[in-house]
């Protein structure tokens, strides 16, 4: 199936590693150029070299201000336009309610959610007719994950923003979607196994509970995202699509 994803440019958040990185790897294994970001320099060069000579990177924080100039001015020189943002953010720390400190909470909410909201906004204002917003999220967004509180109490948030945001932008043929990714083999998901007194019998646990009965990997979450950013996915806005091998199935 051809995606329609040649030449196609897309900025691609978070992406030096995980499931950032994966969702960048799809996009341009189907024809499409990539700007990632990354808060560490070098890493960000690493990954946009490993990436080919249609990736580039910016080394920039998503809860800077200019963030989202920075990353749409880069993809218009670089490659000569803006067709979609896949807003991927680094999960904020673990701990329960009683545990979390403001400055936690503040430093979360300037990344995860206002950070998402400026470049959401400043996407919109770029894009045309046929250009997508994705979000990537969480399962918690349907589900208090235990142990992560903060993002328990913030994507949901995020997820409602990008449906208001569907409904403002689907008269211009803009559209906004999300992932919500459970457990994907990642170095965030082996962190928060990691977390238990026996994270062997924490994994065997989860993947009962899966009923695909396994992890998914990176590269088949970043097929979804690909697919759901392409025109192949033309007629899908204000969609929260689970990649969880089953797990909220109920929804």
């Amino acid at each position: 199936m051809d995606l329609g994803l040649k030449d196609r440019v897309y900025v691609v958040t978070g992406a030096t590693r995980g499931l950032g990185n994966a969702a960048a790897r799809e996009l341009l294994a189907d024809g499409a150029k990539v700007v990632i970001s990354g808060r560490d320099e070098q890493k960000v060069v690493a990954a946009g070299a490993e990436l080919g000579p249609n990736a580039t990177g910016v080394a920039v924080d998503n809860s800077a201000p200019d963030a989202p100039t920075r990353l749409i001015t880069a993809a218009r020189d670089r490659f000569g336009g803006l067709d979609g943002v896949l807003i991927s953010v680094g999960g904020p720390p673990a701990g329960s309610a009683a545990d979390v400190t403001d400055e936690q909470w503040q430093a979360a909410f300037e990344s995860v959610f206002l950070g998402a909201v400026r470049l959401a906004r400043a996407a919109a204002a770029a894009l045309g007719p046929g250009g997508v917003i994705g979000f990537v999220l969480s399962g918690s967004v349907y589900e208090p994950i235990p142990g992560l509180t903060i993002s328990n109490g913030l994507r949901p948030g995020l997820a409602g923003f990008a449906k208001s945001l569907a409904d403002e932008l689907g008269p211009k043929g803009i559209r906004v979607v999300g992932l919500l990714p459970a457990r994907i083999e990642t170095d965030r998901v082996r962190e928060l196994d990691g977390l238990a007194a026996d994270p062997r019998a924490a994994r065997e646990a989860a993947e009962a509970r899966i009923p695909l009965r396994r992890y998914g990997t990176p590269q088949e979450f970043g097929r979804t995202a690909a697919f759901l950013l392409s025109p192949a996915a033309s007629y899908l806005t204000g969609i929260m699509v689970p990649v969880d091998g089953g797990a909220l199935r109920a929804f």
